[in-house]
């Protein structure tokens, strides 16, 4: 069966001080049943893993570059996260390809370069507004699962994330009936059936289980929710007990 994962982003989020969140999350879940993953601003992923080691608790990282090393200026390699900490690393976010005009294509060669150094490669994938209201959710995010997936992923190596654009941090959340028939869809497509789907959206302590309690939602990857232990814990527990 695909593996239940609670995973975090702390997006351009987080100093020093408020490593006292990921202190409270490993008191308060100690052994939790589902993964907890939390993907921090590069600058804390090293005081982190000291924290977080010998806990239930993986780290990860937001972004990487394709190469190992190289001339550019402000990218982090996957070597890099890998020798900081990270077990797992977020590839095509809607706002790194909004922002940063990423394609599904470099989404795909990022990914290659997460899995030779041994990274778990979230991928992530979603329709904006304006694709939503004309109909093409599926076309969208199936092209986008075809065009970001490099040969070899497999349940070893690679989680899909499902977010829709229009609800990330806007406070909107799709039906559950349109989480299940892109899940559901999703999982007819994936090249491995036992790759973890995750939700992203505004995911919060007040919807998680109904979220959770799709078939084929197994987990969420959780923005602003994440950066308090107290929320970040009751989505935990949510899923613990889907």
């Amino acid at each position: 069966m695909p593996c239940k994962l609670a995973a975090g982003n702390w997006k351009m989020n987080g100093l020093r001080a408020d490593l006292d969140e990921l202190r409270a999350l490993i008191v308060a879940h100690p052994n939790p049943d589902c993964g907890v993953l939390i993907c921090p601003p590069a600058t804390l992923l090293s005081p982190m893993a000291d924290i977080a080691a010998g806990s239930r608790v993986l780290l990860g990282g937001q972004d990487c570059h394709t190469g190992d090393s190289g001339a550019h200026t402000g990218d982090i390699s996957a070597p890099m996260l890998a020798d900081a900490g990270a077990r797992h690393v977020i590839l095509g976010h809607s706002e790194r390809r909004a922002d940063h005009g990423e394609s599904s294509g470099l989404v795909a060669a990022k990914a290659r370069a997460a899995h030779r150094v041994g990274l778990t490669a979230i991928i992530c994938l979603g329709e904006t507004e304006v694709e939503r209201d004309a109909g093409t959710t599926l076309d969208v995010v199936l092209g986008q699962l075809r065009q970001s997936l490099p040969e070899g992923a497999s349940a070893v190596n690679t989680i899909i994330a499902y977010e829709p654009v229009w609800a990330i941090g806007t406070g909107r959340t799709p039906t559950l009936e349109q989480i299940a028939e892109v899940h559901d869809a999703l999982r007819a497509a994936l090249p491995d059936a036992e790759m973890s789907l995750l939700y992203g959206g505004s995911v919060k302590p007040g919807n998680a289980a109904e979220i959770f309690a799709l078939a084929n939602v197994d987990g969420a990857l959780v923005g602003g929710a994440s950066l308090k232990a107290a929320d970040f814990g009751a989505i935990i527990a949510a899923l613990d007990a889907a």
